[in-house]
């Protein structure tokens, strides 16, 4: 604040009243303190009072996912939330829901409350916007999704990989026209898992049937829609891949209500609670959450602890797991 008092030409008593938005301080000499602020990259230290006893550390986190609500991202935020627990640190959590602008304010909402790191499963699409903060001091690793213009640790799954090794199983089991359900393509994961799609078709020696190919429907309603519309085709898919669980939900959902669960092979990416339980099970290619939470736990506490090595990206293994659907034969099984 004396650095910013010093800038503006501002006293110390004014920059604390534009800082804490308070009432009493001319637009033209605010408007000079709010440039200078940009200009030193101060942030406002909520915790300041408690910084001098704890060596400039505030003991807390910030875990920032697209939707800790969803089973996947609520897995991994357990695994973080125990890793803290051990160390006696507090984390503070956000869901992102897809949108870059919410990103970007949710991380400087936590870094102006000086937390000691930031675990983030990102949503835009460039990341330079945290070299500033990096700096300061804050540390970051990335997890689900990489980063973009901005060097830091990441725990990924083999989002190719495992798409791949889903559609080789329904082809192994006598599938030709396989449809593929998805999210966005602007968005890395399912980009990866399209391109492990279409892969596996090419290495099959198959081309696949463009109506089958379905991006964009990363919601159980818009899939659903998607899956009903493909199943009106004059030639109709025999086998399904969706490629992140709330499209699987929505597949789900159509082939109960048109009583095809028993006919239509299905393969999901990510696995869903109780999917031992329906009938038949639902086979999936499988992340593990927990391993991915708590690995991202372990580089950041490394991290914040003072570890410069070089930057590390761990790619978790996925699995298949065999319960029924995605065994129901094809046309062309042997």
């Amino acid at each position: 604040m004396l650095d910013v008092s010093a800038l503006s030409g501002a006293s110390l008593k004014t920059v604390s009243r534009v800082v804490n938005g308070a009432q009493g301080v001319t637009p033209g000499l605010a408007e000079k303190v709010r440039t200078a602020i940009a200009q030193l990259g101060y942030r406002h230290n909520q915790g300041a009072s408690s910084l001098r006893s704890r060596g400039q550390r505030t003991s807390s986190i910030g875990v920032l996912l697209h939707d800790v609500a969803n089973p996947f991202s609520s897995a991994m935020y357990r695994a973080i939330e125990f890793a803290a627990r051990d160390r006696g640190v507090v984390t503070l959590a956000g869901s992102l829901d897809g949108d870059p602008e919410r990103e970007r304010h949710l991380v400087m909402e936590l870094v102006e409350r000086r937390v000691d790191g930031v675990i983030l499963m990102p949503s835009s699409g460039d990341h330079s916007y945290l070299l500033d903060e990096r700096r300061t001091g804050t540390q970051f690793v990335f997890v689900d999704r990489p980063p973009a213009f901005f060097d830091a640790d990441s725990v990924l799954a083999d989002n190719r990989v495992g798409a791949a090794r889903a559609t080789q199983h329904l082809v192994d089991v006598g599938h030709r026209r396989i449809a593929y359900l998805g999210d966005s393509v602007d968005i890395v994961t399912a980009r990866e898992r399209l391109d492990g799609f279409t892969a596996a078709m090419s290495e099959a020696k198959l081309v696949p049937d463009p109506q089958l190919v379905v991006t964009d429907v990363g919601d159980p309603d818009r899939a659903s829609v998607a899956m009903e519309r493909l199943l009106d085709l004059a030639d109709p898919p025999s086998a399904v891949l969706t490629a992140q669980n709330l499209v699987t939900f929505g597949v789900l959902h159509t082939l109960r209500d048109r009583r095809l669960r028993h006919i239509i092979a299905h393969v999901g990416f990510d696995d869903l609670p109780l999917a031992d339980l329906l009938e038949p099970g639902l086979t999936v290619i499988a992340q593990d959450p927990t391993r991915i939470g708590r690995t991202a736990a372990d580089l950041l506490f490394a991290r914040i602890d003072g570890d410069a090595s070089p930057t590390r990206h761990v790619v978790s293994d996925v699995r298949l797991i065999v319960r029924g659907s995605g065994e129901l034969p094809g046309p062309f099984a042997s």
